[in-house]
């Protein structure tokens, strides 16, 4: 039984490091900062909580740690990422071409018209 709960244990994490890595070949194609952070966090929140979900399946005397940790990266990384792309549109990077909308820029003309 011992055994079985290792390979699961051991799976999951291996698709967490899966998760990890598409999120790396995810950075590296998208073709302007935004995509990239978007494709990066997602894959990094998704591929952190496997592989943390994974190792506290493997050694259950972490799990109460892993599951403070899996909440942290919950947290964390979705905060992170919404403000680093505020703060990079803010500053004037550029979109890409084929971008379709920018919300956040009809927003800011949507106020200065009222």
């Amino acid at each position: 039984m011992e055994n079985v709960i290792d390979i699961i244990g051991s799976l999951i994490t291996l698709l967490g490091a899966i998760f990890i890595f598409l999120g790396s070949l995810g950075i590296v194609r998208m073709p302007d900062s935004f995509n990239r952070m978007q494709t990066g966090t997602k894959a990094s929140t998704l591929g952190t909580i496997l592989t943390l979900l994974g190792l506290g399946i493997i050694v259950p005397s972490w799990f109460g740690k892993v599951f403070i940790l899996i909440m942290f990266v919950m947290i964390t990384n979705p905060v992170s990422s919404h403000t680093l792309a505020r703060a990079a549109h803010f500053v004037g990077i550029k979109l890409s071409e084929k971008t379709v909308s920018d919300v956040l820029a009809e927003d800011k003309n949507n106020k200065k018209e009222e």
